[in-house]
């Protein structure tokens, strides 16, 4: 690897040494975070800053509680493992916590030990950790409201310390959230306490009625195989139910119509009275917010979202009720020009801003995160919810977001310049937590502009050595798929692509429809089709660009791409080599009937009545096309993009005498963490030199 590979796999991508897992606590006095100690240490320990002193607190360094060899005990306890991979963090050491209701104490798993540790700054009092007894490796640890109890999960039953098991031993298990929950719907916990810290509502998940999915390490045959539950497209999913455990024993189960409605995408307690649950039909084309008794488990409706292809989950913090008591719901304006707000039903904003999340009330008004100019900038606003009015926090150019506690605000600010994080206390005073990051590299302003006529967001990245006039091939390197953002503002993004374009390429970026935060009309184009939408898109977004740019060799192209974008490289080179002349295809979803049912279902249906809209997607059938040059990528220890999914194309492309590469990667999961994307960067450089002709870049 060369000198940029080498420094983005030791800094993890220039994210080691960044704060992160913000939150406020002791009434917006106590801002907690996880932090490492520079850019190259991968372990993350516990701070605090006290915003009425700007003073940062060490509270927990994982290094100091480990009493055994080494830095770190071994592997992770599998549950935390796969709850990692859900969340997608590779840091080390502290990877969460959670506090207590009052903010001053904190509980943290760490290789399946538990710890909580006290920060009272108001009576300057602070106490190291303390490590919590627990019935076996625990994982998701969570404070009631006065810290003094602790609910956990280990061996897939429900605890809670001081006490003990308060699941019933029944086969399912309780308190963590199903694969569909946390891959796909946004729910990454299962149990949350009462608000007077007695009583505990629980998830209950009953796998047993969906497909087992194996790994094995070839490379490690001495260990044995590995297994989990997967809930595969047009099959059976995770039986979720909620259950209410008191104090003495009592059960309770939350009734709703779950045949009918069997996602849970969030759940909580409003009040000691009352909990508040969404519910989403299986294709999520209709979300319920329910309002629940926890003494007798009866549910009411309050309010109803509905869209004829999906109600889309890009829009946190909703539904919700307001506290006037109205209903704060997501809605889109006629034509699907805007994602906006609707209070008891009444658009709140219009067609002049893309909103994408609700933050929270600050000041009376609603917290929002929104797009109100290109569709790779972000503002946060404030929102009058009785008349509408916007008044801008934060609108400069990049990517703004904000997370709110008690009248302080944390803004946090992405641009060329980089990511800074800014506290604004009550009093008006403004504190930063320390960053201890690597700087990034490059500072990169790619060329955006919008092209085609459906105004399709596109960037440009060319050599920083770029001679106006020297033609380049063009390498295409997009995601473009449905919930996600490439031609965004935020910098990090696009370190590696200026790196590529360094090696002599043209790196071109499209945001396909399908894919989030232009318009709901941009995003629902891809109902009940994937593969035409985003292969049409990139290529127009293609010749658009070279018609402006006549430097993009249009005779060598290149395209590349992980998991979706994966899918998108290799249904390149299959279907368009006409355009096309080199794809490395890493993690692809290869036949959308292998994969999980909330993502696939919700926008391709169910395979059983949409048989040749599934057919239509598979890359299978077109192994035999193959005419250009293709790498195959995966990780082998991939749950969420199973390698079958690379390997049945391999064998299809085999059995019809099509060459091609292959590169297993054992070990490795979907996030190809500790340096494995850069090694895998590096071979993918040599690939598309050797294929498209390309010569070694002198001397910078």
């Amino acid at each position: 690897m060369d000198d940029f590979l080498r420094l983005s796999a030791s800094t993890a991508r220039f994210t080691h040494g960044a704060p992160r897992a913000f939150s406020f606590g002791d009434d917006g006095r106590l801002l907690w975070f996880l932090r490492s100690t520079g850019p190259t240490d991968p372990v993350d320990s516990l701070w605090v800053l006290d915003t009425a002193t700007g003073a940062e607190t060490l509270l927990a360094d994982p290094r100091a509680l480990w009493t055994g060899p080494g830095d770190l005990p071994g592997p992770l306890p599998l549950a935390e493992r796969r709850l990692r991979e859900r969340i997608r963090l590779v840091a080390t050491g502290i990877g969460g916590y959670a506090l207590s209701g009052d903010g001053r104490r904190a509980v943290f798993a760490l290789y399946g030990r538990l710890y909580g540790v006290q920060a009272n700054v108001s009576t300057a009092s602070t106490r190291g950790p303390e490590e919590i007894p627990t019935a076996g490796p625990a994982v998701d640890p969570r404070p009631n409201a006065d810290g003094s109890r602790t609910a956990y999960v280990s061996g897939e039953a429900l605890h809670v310390a001081p006490g003990g098991r308060v699941s019933p031993a029944d086969g399912a298990r309780w308190g963590l959230a199903e694969f569909a929950a946390a891959e796909e719907l946004g729910r990454s916990r299962g149990h949350w306490w009462s608000p007077d810290g007695v009583t505990l509502l629980a998830a209950r998940v009953d796998e047993s009625a969906l497909p087992r999915r194996w790994f094995a390490d070839p490379a490690r045959p001495e260990l044995p195989g590995e297994d989990f539950a997967y809930p595969e497209a047009g099959g059976p999913n995770a039986r979720v139910e909620l259950w209410v455990l008191g104090p003495d024993g009592a059960r309770t189960r939350l009734e709703w119509d779950a045949g009918t409605y069997p996602y849970v995408s969030d759940a909580g307690w409003e009040a000691a009275d009352e909990i508040l649950l969404t519910v989403q039909d299986r294709l999520q084309q209709t979300v319920l917010l329910l309002s629940a008794d926890p003494a007798t488990g009866r549910t009411r409706e309050l309010s109803r979202t509905t869209h004829p292809h999906w109600v889309d989950p890009l829009l946190p913090g909703t539904p919700a009720r307001l506290p006037d008591g109205r209903m704060l719901t997501a809605a889109d304006t006629p034509g699907g020009t805007a994602r906006a707000l609707a209070v008891d039903g009444v658009l709140l904003t219009g067609d002049g801003i893309q909103v994408r999340a609700v933050a929270g009330v600050h000041e009376g008004r609603l917290l929002i995160e929104a797009g109100q100019h290109d569709p790779a900038e972000q503002q946060v606003l404030l929102l009058d919810p009785a008349t509408g009015a916007l008044t801008p926090l934060a609108d400069g150019p990049g990517v703004h977001s904000v997370r709110a506690g008690s009248g302080s605000l944390l803004l946090t600010t992405a641009d060329a310049d980089g990511i800074r994080h800014t506290v604004r206390t009550a009093d008006g005073r403004e504190l930063r937590p320390a960053d201890l990051s690597q700087p990034l590299p490059y500072r990169v302003e790619p060329v955006l502009e919008r092209v085609t006529e459906h105004a399709v967001p596109t960037a440009l990245v060319l050599p920083r050595d770029h001679v106006p006039g020297t033609r380049l091939p063009v390498l295409m390197d997009s995601y473009g798929g449905p919930g996600m953002q490439d031609v965004c503002a935020e910098p990090r993004r696009w370190q590696h692509r200026q790196w590529w374009a360094d090696q002599g390429f043209a790196v071109v970026t499209v945001d396909n429809r399908g894919t989030a935060y232009v318009s709901p009309a941009h995003t629902h184009a891809m109902y009940r089709g994937f593969s035409e939408v985003t292969l049409e898109d990139q290529v127009a977004a293609l010749h658009a660009l070279a018609a402006r740019h006549p430097d993009l060799d249009l005779g060598r192209v290149g395209i590349r791409g992980w998991s979706y974008g994966g899918y998108l490289a290799a249904m390149a080179v299959l279907r368009r080599p006409d355009v096309f002349h080199a794809a490395a295809a890493g993690a692809a979803p290869t036949d959308f009937r292998y994969y999980d049912t909330a993502y696939t279902e919700r926008y391709l249906g169910l395979p059983q009545e949409n048989p040749e809209v599934y057919e239509r997607d598979s890359l299978i059938p077109d192994a035999a096309a193959l005419s250009r040059p293709l790498l195959l990528v995966t990780g082998l220890a991939d749950d969420n993009v199973h390698p079958s999914h690379t390997l049945r194309l391999s064998q299809a492309l085999t059995d019809a005498g099509r060459p091609h590469q292959l590169l297993a990667l054992p070990g490795v999961t979907h996030m190809t963490p500790g340096g494995t994307r850069e090694k895998v960067m590096a071979l993918e450089l040599e690939f598309f030199r050797r294929e498209l002709g390309l010569q070694r870049p002198g001397p910078r």
